[in-house]
């Protein structure tokens, strides 16, 4: 709703994803999906990445985004994640070691890049 885009999103996609949360106590405060191979694209995906309000502005996002990559990468030994994300972020996704690999495209009226990231060999 925060984001004006008033609608469910059931893409049955949750089902087969890794979920990462971060909690304070009892309080849920970060979520993230991560799709395995072939579900959203051929690479490994992140997705889903939400801070709660009150919780933004510490750093949240890009500690989820680094254990995400971790998991992916470490525990997993897959070299290669994609994902689509708002253009105003270009910076953020591209400090964490993506690179936009598409033009710009709109998904539910935002603009959006597609990102991937690659272990360097």
């Amino acid at each position: 709703m925060e984001q004006d885009c008033p609608y469910q999103d059931l893409d049955g996609k949750d089902l087969c994803a890794w979920h990462m949360f971060l909690m304070d106590g009892d309080e849920v405060v970060s979520v993230l999906r991560i799709l395995p191979e072939g579900v959203s694209y051929d690479e490994m995906a992140i997705g889903r990445l939400i801070v709660k309000k009150d919780y933004r502005g510490q750093g949240i996002s890009q500690q989820m985004m680094k254990k995400a990559i971790c998991f992916i990468t470490d525990y997993l030994g897959k070299d290669k994640i994609r994902l689509s994300g708002q253009a105003y972020l270009l910076d953020f996704y591209c400090s964490l070691g993506f690179r936009k690999v598409s033009d710009v495209y709109l998904e539910d009226g935002i603009d959006h890049y597609e990102f991937l990231y690659e272990v360097k060999k």
